[in-house]
């Protein structure tokens, strides 16, 4: 018999376990000037007042009197001097902050580029080493600074990014918050030289900070948060092994063949895709056989078409299609599923209800559409 636990004991086994890395907190903007600094200073401030070891790594204040004001509430980790073809750079003492060792430090401009010469090539890279001290970090980002999202900015803004942070750092982040502002209110703190100095507002407000590019990056960073929150979601309900399908979001598959009538299936299906603003697959079964030349060359063209128009092309083997279909739609929690049918009669008709069926009793809570195409 085991000799029994001390009360230390029952509390150590009791206790959740040790926090050994720390937490990354993203502040989002779509712009300049939308006050993701304000509010990452904002949080800290709050934090420092309720007892947290919070202080300031590194803040880019560009000369704007309310971040200046909140900065001076904090404690502040003097930079380091780098040398670099005979002119002095100040850049974010990775080696001082990791000494102090603070709970919680700000970082500001996550897509930094780091004079040559510094320990790390990129400011993203620094915070990694922070984070694996076990230390939390607040930062700062703008939408277009997006490793992925980067070129659609510069074809929407004609504003090459060269700074940019890869989309895994993004999500390894603990929380994200997207600082927001309408495009009118923006420039209008333009206007008032809040964001840029008063010989440089003109220029910006004809190039960058035009309306209509303003619009447009806040529905990209509106569409990031949107996607961040849905795999939040998803890592939830797997987690707590929830089956139910919380269709917070629209996500369809449309199951195809290699016939090229499928491409009729398709087209409909990414037409509703973009009505819902839907995720959506492209799905293929192959319940055996061995398909000719001619059948994978057009399945192969049917799938590059579906990727074309946005979906996510998968393949998949299966023992029959409905069972794989239906599988497939419950991992992915598929809240529409899209089959195509032939006008047909007699026994084929049969079967195909029967396929129907079959998925309906195993794909649980799926709302499931026919669309009837022409014979070959």
């Amino acid at each position: 018999m085991s000799p029994l636990k001390t009360p230390e004991e029952w509390l150590a086994a009791a206790s959740p376990p040790q926090k050994t890395k720390g937490a990354l907190k993203l502040f989002l903007g779509y712009a300049p000037g939308v006050g993701k600094t304000y509010g990452m200073l904002s949080e800290a401030i709050r934090r420092r007042s309720r007892g947290e070891d919070v202080v300031a790594g590194l803040i880019e204040a560009h000369g704007r009197k309310g971040i200046v004001e909140l900065v001076s509430k904090l404690e502040i980790i003097p930079r380091r001097k780098v040398d670099y073809k005979g002119t002095i750079f100040e850049e974010m003492d990775v080696e001082a902050i990791l000494a102090r060792r603070p709970a919680v430090v700000l970082v500001d401009e996550l897509a930094h580029t780091n004079i040559p010469g510094s320990k790390h090539r990129k400011r993203y890279e620094d915070v990694l080493e922070i984070l694996a001290a076990n230390i939390d970090v607040l930062s700062t980002v703008n939408i277009q600074h997006i490793e992925s999202i980067a070129p659609t900015v510069h074809a929407i803004t004609g504003v090459v990014v060269r700074e940019t942070v890869p989309d895994w750092v993004l999500q390894i982040a603990e929380e994200t918050v997207m600082v927001d502002l309408t495009p009118e209110a923006l420039q209008n703190r333009m206007r008032r030289g809040d964001v840029y100095r008063e010989d440089k507002v003109e220029q910006a407000m004809r190039n960058f900070f035009r309306r209509g590019n303003l619009i447009a990056l806040r529905e990209l960073a509106l569409r990031q948060v949107a996607e961040q929150v849905d795999r939040s979601l998803l890592s939830y309900l797997d987690e707590r092994e929830i089956r139910e399908n919380w269709a917070a979001r629209e996500r369809i598959a449309v199951c195809i063949s290699a016939a090229p009538k499928a491409q009729y299936l398709l087209a409909r299906a990414a037409r509703m895709a973009r009505r819902m603003d839907a995720e959506w697959y492209a799905l293929h079964v192959d319940a055996g056989g061995k398909p000719d030349e001619v059948s994978e060359k057009s399945l192969e063209a049917n799938l590059h078409f579906a990727e074309s128009l946005g979906a996510k092309p998968v393949r998949l083997k299966g023992p029959s299609v409905p069972d794989a279909a239906a599988q497939f739609a419950r991992e992915k929690r598929i809240t529409q599923m899209i089959f195509g049918r032939t006008a047909v009669e007699g026994w084929q008709k049969l079967m195909y209800m029967n396929a129907i069926n079959r998925f309906l009793r195993n794909a649980q809570a799926v709302d499931v559409m026919i669309i009837t195409q022409e014979p070959d």
